[in-house]
């Protein structure tokens, strides 16, 4: 079973960066969709931004232009890259790996950031 793994949450001022990393405990193969979702206290998750393994990405629109998402396959790990963070950033954020024709679908378990005005 593969797990995933978030890191690099946590507390930052308005206008600052955070950089997200997920990695995978197993191997993944096949064509897919890595992504990141996020909620905020009594909202339902959303997407944040979307990243194939062929290297596409889609954003959502609250989040361009400030966020990065990347990834490296070799290592199995996606990455988010958050800069002029704003208040309404502030959720608990969850990677999705998920193989095109639904072989797999795999969440991470969340990470926390808040964003401090």
């Amino acid at each position: 079973q593969v797990q995933l793994v978030e890191s690099g949450g946590g507390l930052v001022h308005v206008g600052g960066s955070l950089r997200l990393s997920c990695a995978a405990s197993g191997t993944i193969s096949g064509i897919r969709i890595m992504g990141w979702y996020r909620q905020a206290p009594g909202k339902q998750r959303e997407l944040v931004a979307t990243i194939t393994s062929l290297g596409y990405t889609n954003y959502a629109d609250s989040v361009k232009g400030r966020f990065t998402i990347s990834r490296d396959n070799a290592k199995g790990t996606v990455y988010l890259q958050m800069n002029s963070l704003k208040s309404e950033d502030t959720a608990v954020y969850f990677c999705n790996f998920r193989e095109i024709w639904g072989n797999y679908d795999y969440w991470g378990q969340g990470t926390q950031v808040t964003v401090s005005s």
